[in-house]
């Protein structure tokens, strides 16, 4: 398998003053990290990562369906320190394998 390449590290967007996500449009990997105390916060997967990354803010700054309430007041209360990277995955497989590995691999809160 192939090592992905990963997006530099950003701040995540504030909806409210209009800022936007950049990610990929198909399938990838996203990584969320406290940017004050370097913890994993979340890594997650989808088809089409930025719009599940829209998903990670509670309604009504985000968008879709997702079962982790704790995850979007987290997020959301938090947003100043959060940031973000993705990576591009050649399939929704091939981001699924690679989200396992980097959850075992770095154990992040959510």
């Amino acid at each position: 398998m192939t090592e992905p390449v990963w997006q530099e590290w950003r701040v995540f967007p504030d909806p409210t003053k209009g800022e936007f996500l950049t990610a990929p449009l198909g399938a990838g990997v996203y990584w969320l990290r406290d940017s004050i105390s370097g913890e994993n916060i979340y890594i997650g997967e989808g088809s089409h990562v930025a719009q599940r990354m829209s998903s990670l803010l509670p309604a009504p700054l985000g968008h879709g369906t997702r079962n982790n309430a704790p995850l979007r007041e987290y997020v959301l209360a938090n947003l100043a320190r959060i940031e973000y990277s993705t990576a591009a995955c050649a399939s929704k497989a091939a981001a699924l394998m690679l989200e396992t590995r980097l959850i075992a691999e770095h154990k992040p809160r959510f």
